[in-house]
């Protein structure tokens, strides 16, 4: 998760309706997230050669009031897969703003050390997004930029005139404090121009240790639609 400190205006025009930008100590923050999907299901049920693949994404943070407290959630600029069938059935079911590139990845936990990285492939050319940690994974803390950035269990999508809303569970992660990163693109070409200059000065990057995840599109009560399980890297 690599974090960055950005203008509110940039993001104000891809806030989706009835939803308003969450803020921690002040600060508008957009991440771009890499991860792998493992023994994923759609509606409960495995998709043959469509359980494991990788995911990138840019994405920022808003809320929206409902039952007297705040849903905290995340809304996506642009998310990457490998695989058309994955970014059809976001699209129909989610409304996201998937696209399909080649990917390929490498995550290594081991001897104490902890590397990640996230390669998809515009054209001819591979970019990347890529860090390492060392040390265990340490719990998060209550009230901390960690807590902000992965802790929002809401996703919010414009679609035209109205906004879709979908609930994600899982248990609290644990994270590395990244010693070295790099992210590795045209940012022009992929995120659009008003995003070069924002994305050129990380705040903060860490590895989350991932789990199990739900992803629910009952509003009210998750329990009735289960729509996606996954671990996150």
């Amino acid at each position: 998760m690599l974090n960055f400190a950005v203008d509110p205006a940039l993001v104000a025009p891809d806030i989706p309706n009835g939803t308003e930008l969450d803020f921690y100590e002040g600060e508008t923050f957009l991440s771009i997230v890499g991860f792998l999907f493992l023994e994923t299901r759609l509606m409960g049920v495995p998709v043959p050669l469509h359980r494991n693949f990788e995911e990138v994404n840019l994405r920022f943070y808003v809320r929206r009031g409902a039952q007297q407290s705040w849903r905290r959630g995340v809304t996506f600029i642009r998310e990457i897969v490998p695989r058309r069938a994955v970014e059809v059935a976001a699209r129909v079911f989610y409304g996201e703003p998937y696209v399909t590139m080649p990917m390929r990845h490498d995550v290594v936990d081991r001897d104490g050390m902890v590397r990640a990285s996230y390669e998809w492939r515009r054209g001819k050319r591979w970019e990347s997004l890529a860090m390492e940690a060392a040390g265990e994974a340490q719990p998060i803390a209550a009230g901390s930029h960690e807590e902000f950035i992965t802790e929002h269990y809401w996703g919010y999508t414009a679609r035209h005139s109205h906004t879709s809303e979908y609930r994600v569970l899982h248990p609290r992660w644990r994270t590395w404090k990244a010693h070295t990163f790099e992210l590795r693109a045209d940012v022009a070409a992929l995120y659009g121009e008003r995003f070069v200059e924002p994305l050129s000065h990380p705040t903060s990057a860490f590895i989350a240790d991932g789990s199990d995840v739900q992803v629910f599109r009952a509003l009210d009560d998750p329990a009735l639609v289960a729509a996606t399980a996954a671990k996150r890297v």
